[in-house]
């Protein structure tokens, strides 16, 4: 029977997380939006620490990828763990490894004393909205909004 295991990423797992980012966005049909390098993650993961990432490994081997931040509520005055990517390989799903993930990320949440754990998903994306609505998740009444490039330049220099 196969062994899953997690591991914290290093610095050294650059490349390898890039992979993982260019694969949900292929599925999301969004792979024309990465404009992701190894060097930025870099920067932004192990530099500057504003994001973590822990891999899933089936046998040793990295099979699956969260990437998360923290982020702030007011409402509640306390920091949530924000996930903003979850991927399993194609040929590993099935097995609990999507839950197993959140399931650890729901450790993190619990064992460092954070506030609430949360993401966002693709509107079209029912198979993902189901399954999180089958591990107890509520599905909120927020749109996400986005600015970027062109749009985001105008609006900082207007």
């Amino acid at each position: 029977m196969a062994e899953l295991t997690f591991r914290n990423a290093t610095e050294d797992d650059v490349g390898l997380i890039l992979e993982f980012i260019k694969k949900l966005a292929d599925y999301e049909k969004r792979l024309d939006e990465v404009i992701a390098t190894e060097e930025s993650l870099k920067k932004w993961i192990f530099e500057k620490k504003q994001a973590e990432v822990i891999f899933a490994l089936e046998d040793e081997k990295e099979i699956g990828f969260a990437l998360f931040f923290l982020s702030f509520s007011t409402y509640i005055s306390n920091v949530n763990l924000h996930l903003e990517d979850l991927f399993v390989d194609p040929e590993y799903r099935g097995r609990g490894y999507g839950k197993a993930l959140l399931k650890q990320l729901a450790k993190i949440v619990v064992d460092r004393g954070y506030g609430r754990f949360e993401w966002t998903c693709l509107s079209w994306n029912k198979p993902s909205i189901d399954f999180y609505l089958s591990l107890g998740a509520k599905q909120k009444d927020w749109n996400v909004f986005h600015l970027t490039g062109e749009e985001l330049e105008k609006l900082a220099n207007d």
